[in-house]
């Protein structure tokens, strides 16, 4: 149906819609108190949470890049949909029935909705593991066993089989109404040159790919049959509007509590090593789906983790001992800057990976490996210094010079030191000359200049193109101005009754007063609606502004309890005191301008004793308030 949607459904859709529990799908949230929730942006690197949610005004902010917003930008940003995909999404986990206007603008035909590609892939994991019982399935039940997996191990994670017919499933889910078009778009079927279409998985081992909020967005396929005709190993869903291999772990749906839980997180190698830690007790196991761990692979464990300088979790990464597993954890050495969580790495003396260790030596065996772990950047400094000939002179030389690069990128520097010694001792040198290399190094890289490896930082707050220049949080002088805004936007209720005297002039930032004229444009905070953050919002197209407004509406009220008309109350005549200190001071300074006992200066000191007094009303009325 062409048209749009109703705004008194898309306000009933914010007002149902609890925003924290939305974001704590993608983001671990901390409690902050007064109700707000902290974490860490998913949408920029950083390493002290500044990401913060207030679920009573339905509103997110982040202090560090300024995104901010509520639940139908937020899911809009990270899921990269539009508007009316994202309130069709949210209206149906909250039960809303959508009405849409005619003469609107149109709704997108760009291909088919994300809702539509999830209960495609809902249906066809169902689909799956109910195949797997099936006769046809012997084969992907024997490679089970073998691997020392049960049907109730299948069942836990969803493990089904896909049958050879070449359009079963293509078939199957037609029933279901779905086009041809929004079954490619999903990656579940293929198209022919011809036009025809086939099941994109025939005769194989079937693991679901699943999002940290548990919906199936993809397929892990392993071959099982001789006459496969594709000799990959493994097939991956390809990339489609919901699976992106590159920001997708397997496992995480199962392990995401955990992880925030403890603090830990596990970094396997496959799927049946993901199933061998969590059936073994290692419930915080993961694993990158078809392709190497990388950066987008780092920043969902980091906030899965809260992963910051206060909370300090550990990663650790289980690799072969073989070339292979060395090269892995070099790579993952080279990322290892991006976490503030301590890197570990887990390796088998026998070489067996956790699946193979849980099947010859028992789950207990898996534990230990997990706890046996060393520190990421010992495993790597062993592996380097153990590809130079220790016996020639001229060998030591260049493993000191490998060693010492690593030893200068550890992140904790007061423990630098004892990794000198730590060298020198696998080298067999003087630890003496082992610092002097070290500091070397880093007196060299130094010459670039500090922070030269790290991102620019954000610019100074300053007018765009003549646009509002953003007020700083921290700046003491819009210290009461900034707090009354935030109760005006969080506890409008609150001010109110305080709220008829304030003025434009009151403010002496240009971005607050600015939106002090949008809430008299409004109606005034007497006028606030459950909806009233985002009518503010939708008042204006400034970025400043509404970046102004997300912020306010999240950041913690600074009251020792919950707030009140009279702390309300308190702020209003305290703004409005500052407001006549202000003249109180321009006037004395045209005193000083004047001569004493003309007509002039004997004006200016009726206002000043006047002003003086209503001075004095204010503060006795904010002490009351207190």
């Amino acid at each position: 149906m062409a048209g749009r949607i109703r705004e008194e459904d898309i306000a009933e859709v914010r007002e149902k819609t609890r925003i924290d529990e939305v974001i704590s799908q993608y983001v671990t949230l901390r409690s902050a108190g007064g109700g707000s929730s902290k974490g860490l942006c998913p949408f920029h690197d950083e390493k002290t949470p500044s990401f913060n949610v207030n679920p009573s005004r339905g509103y997110y902010h982040c202090f560090g890049c300024a995104e901010g917003g509520d639940v139908i930008s937020f899911l809009m940003k990270i899921d990269g949909l539009s508007f009316t995909e994202t309130v069709e999404r949210l209206a149906d986990s909250v039960g809303v029935q959508l009405r849409y206007e005619e003469g609107g603008p149109e709704r997108p035909t760009g291909g088919p909705r994300r809702p539509r590609l999830l209960e495609a892939h809902k249906l066809a994991q169902a689909y799956y593991a109910d195949l797997l019982a099936a006769p046809e399935a012997l084969a992907a039940r024997q490679f089970l066993a073998s691997r020392g997996f049960d049907q109730a191990a299948a069942e836990t994670f969803g493990v089904g089989f896909s049958p050879r017919g070449g359009e079963d499933l293509h078939r199957h889910l037609r029933q279901y109404s779905f086009t041809d078009e929004e079954l490619v778009t999903a990656g579940l079927v293929g198209q022919s040159q011809r036009g025809g279409h086939y099941d994109r998985f025939r005769g194989r081992l079937m693991w679901p790919i699943r999002d940290t909020s548990g919906a199936t967005i993809g397929f892990g396929a392993r071959r099982i049959f001789d006459d496969d005709r594709i000799e990959a190993k493994y097939l991956n869903t390809p990339e489609t509007p919901i699976y992106k291999k590159s920001q997708v772990l397997y496992g995480v749906d199962l392990a995401r509590q955990a992880i925030s839980r403890t603090s830990q997180a596990v970094v396997v190698e496959g799927y049946t090593d993901v199933m061998a830690c969590h059936l073994s007790g290692v419930q915080t196991a993961v694993a990158s789906c078809g392709t190497a761990f990388g950066e987008e692979h780092t920043r969902l464990l980091r906030r899965l983790l809260h992963d910051h300088e206060e909370f300090r979790g550990e990663v650790i990464f289980t690799f072969d001992g073989d070339q292979a597993g060395q090269d892995a954890a070099m790579k993952a050495f080279g990322g290892d800057q991006r976490f503030v969580s301590q890197t570990y790495v887990a390796v088998e003396p026998d070489g067996l990976d956790p699946c193979d260790l849980r099947l010859q030596k028992g789950e207990e065996a898996v534990r230990e490996l997990v706890a046996r772990r060393q520190p990421l950047y010992r495993f790597v400094l062993g592996n380097v210094v153990r590809r130079f000939d220790l016996d020639r002179a001229d060998g030591r030389v260049d493993a000191l010079r490998e060693g010492a690069k690593l030893v200068t990128s550890i992140r904790d520097r007061s423990k630098v030191d004892a990794f000198v010694r730590e060298l020198a001792g696998m080298v067999g040198i003087d630890p003496d000359d082992a610092r002097r290399e070290v500091r070397r190094i880093t007196d060299r890289r130094s010459h670039r200049g500090p922070g030269a490896d790290l991102p620019s930082p954000r610019p100074a707050s300053r007018p765009d193109d003549g646009g509002l220049p953003t007020p700083d949080p921290r700046d003491p002088r819009l210290a009461i101005e900034r707090e009354t805004l935030k109760l005006l936007l969080q506890h409008p209720h609150l001010v109110a009754p305080a709220a008829g005297d304030i003025d434009a002039d009151d403010f002496r930032h240009p971005a607050h007063r600015a939106l002090w004229e949008i809430v008299t444009r409004l109606g005034g905070p007497a006028a606030a609606r459950p909806s009233w953050v985002a009518d503010l919002a939708a008042a204006t197209q400034e970025p400043v502004l509404r970046g102004l407004i997300s912020s306010l509406a999240v950041e913690p009220i600074n009251a020792a309890r919950e707030p009140d008309t009279g702390y309300a109350a308190q702020h209003v005549y305290r703004l409005q005191e500052l407001t006549v200190q202000r003249r109180i001071a321009d006037l004395k300074s045209r005193l000083q301008r004047s001569t004493p006992g003309d007509a002039e200066y004997n004006r200016t000191f009726g206002e000043l004793v006047a002003l003086e007094q209503q001075r004095r009303s204010l503060r006795e009325l904010a002490v009351g308030g207190a």
